[in-house]
């Protein structure tokens, strides 16, 4: 049973308990589910939470999921799109916990760090590649603008692969399950966060490239990569997060004097 928003379902109760076990669920939280589906999940959050909050956008699904859920007074269940929802309305902090269709994830966990001030953690079941690219550190080819963008304002962290086959129906690829823990202010300090992505998607538009021949539309480059103590040489993906934001300091000074 596949619903037409992409979403496949997971009932293999070992991997769900695992999930939870990564979420570090205690009683005086709410939970923020994403896509509850049947409630399988969402049952078990229950269990474990003060207040579980489920988002389906499938009404479809209601029904069913409503007679599931007949018995647990702490689920909420709304039908809305999640890309849409207005999560400031929910009283206090949360954390999500989520099986995210593939064909939005992106989107949707960027508009969830747009409420990092809400939430304390985030403990999402993702397309495997995504899940690499989103972890990935300095130096290998996984490493690029989304790990650049989620790792300023969260810790990612792989816990555990999970096959396609304990889904119904199967996707095509596998999946992994990753915990963030998410914070209100950033990880790394740049003067002009603006100019910070600027400069990094444009240096990974073109990652085969020198870091300075990538970014040599922004005048004095190599002048600012030096400031800020790193080879002109190098390609972008040798580049960490930190030396990201010195050279965006660099950037600013040169061009404000």
């Amino acid at each position: 049973m596949k619903k037409p928003f992409g979403q496949h379902f997971l009932f293999d109760t070992n991997i769900l308990k695992k999930i939870l076990a990564c979420a570090n669920i205690t009683p005086q939280d709410t939970i923020v589910e994403i896509g509850p589906g049947l409630g399988t999940l969402t049952r078990l959050l229950s269990e474990r939470a003060g207040k579980v909050i489920a988002i389906e956008i499938d009404k479809k699904l209601i029904g069913r999921l409503t007679e599931n859920l007949s018995s647990m007074g702490n689920v909420e269940l709304i039908t809305a799109d999640a890309l849409k929802f207005p999560f400031e309305t929910i009283k206090g902090n949360f954390k999500v916990v989520a099986n995210i269709p593939y064909n939005i994830t992106a989107p949707l966990i960027f508009r969830l760090l747009g409420y990092k001030e809400k939430i304390h953690s985030m403990t999402l079941l993702l397309q495997k590649e995504v899940a690499k690219r989103i972890v990935a550190s300095p130096n290998c080819k996984e490493y690029g603008v989304l790990s650049i963008s989620l790792q300023m304002y969260t810790k990612p962290e792989l816990k555990f692969r999970v096959p396609s086959k304990v889904f119904s129906p199967p996707p095509k690829v596998d999946s992994s399950v990753v915990h963030f823990e998410v914070s209100a202010t950033p990880f790394f300090e740049s003067s002009d966060e603006a100019l910070f992505f600027r400069i990094v998607k444009t240096a990974f538009s073109q990652r085969r490239k020198t870091i300075s021949n990538s970014l040599k539309s922004y005048e004095g480059i190599k002048d600012a990569l030096l400031k800020a103590g790193i080879d002109p040489k190098l390609r972008p993906e040798n580049l960490s997060i930190r030396d990201f934001a010195r050279l965006t300091d660099a950037v600013k000074i040169m061009h404000s004097d």
